[in-house]
């Protein structure tokens, strides 16, 4: 495959989640604003389904993730971009009643640093302390097997600093791969800006007299900058041929990039 890298032009993605009977309203993600010097406040506020009280740990680090699927859990502030040092979370223990509400405090004080710009994240981490156990399988006179999880929810607090961020997008590996039956085109694709994005990724194919053929569309995914992902496209029923594929990463505001390649299918 061959490419060539040409700019074109890039919503936020807000995720309602819920683990078992414990739910966080709110989705996964708190974004904020802010100026060098200013301070802000939050709550995370959850929600127990269950009869049962649940007793949650919350703790914070620094997270980042690559296109071949490495994801990070660092010590809080280590991070070149992280914000926990300018987090106070609270309180470290919660119980949430059964069939109630219980609430995380957080406050966030920026740094007056007139050279702090785009984005800055980390992590706010809520682990029940109570493991949860599933019945996998049971044998007569045996007794039960038996799987233990312990689950933890990670909570993204993200504090977007001044008006100088910057979007950027590097296209990285793009290669054709066969899986069993299928033919998968994966393309790798890093923020090389300093604001994070959650922009949409789709596939134009056009054939050799330049008439479009097909279009394919990834899933949506979060990017922060130094972080990549992998957009996977099954082009299983895509006829053989030689084909011009142009790959747009579209964050549906003034920013949107794109790589051509020349694909070969066999």
């Amino acid at each position: 495959m061959r490419s060539g890298l040409f700019t074109l032009v890039l919503l936020l993605a807000l995720v309602q989640v819920s683990w078992g009977n414990l739910s966080a309203v709110g989705g996964l993600s708190r974004e904020k604003i802010a100026q060098p010097g200013e301070s802000y406040e939050g709550t995370i506020e959850l929600r127990n389904d269950s009869e049962s009280p649940c007793e949650v740990r919350i703790y914070q680090t620094d997270y980042s993730f690559l296109a071949t699927g490495e994801t990070f859990y660092l010590e809080p502030g280590t991070s070149t971009r992280s914000n926990a040092r300018w987090l106070s979370v609270g309180p470290h223990w919660l119980t949430v009643p059964g069939q109630g509400k219980a609430s995380i405090h957080y406050a966030v004080s920026v740094p007056d640093d007139s050279t702090l710009a785009g984005s800055y994240w980390s992590i706010i981490m809520i682990e029940p302390t109570a493991p949860t156990t599933q019945t996998v399988s049971e044998n007569q006179g045996r007794g039960q097997i038996g799987v233990t999880t312990l689950v933890r929810y990670g909570i993204q607090i993200v504090t977007d600093v001044g008006t100088k961020g910057t979007r950027e997008i590097t296209f990285q590996d793009s290669k054709l791969v066969e899986r069993g039956d299928f033919r998968v085109l994966e393309i790798d694709v890093e923020n090389s800006g300093n604001t994070w994005m959650s922009p949409f990724f789709s596939i134009e194919l056009y054939d050799d007299s330049g008439t479009h053929r097909h279009h394919f569309e990834s899933q949506r995914q979060r990017i922060y900058p130094g972080c990549s992902v992998r957009h996977s496209i099954d082009l299983t029923e895509v006829p053989c041929g030689n084909y011009k594929a142009l790959a747009v990463v579209d964050n549906r505001d003034e920013s949107v990039f794109g790589a051509q390649y020349d694909l070969w299918i066999q």
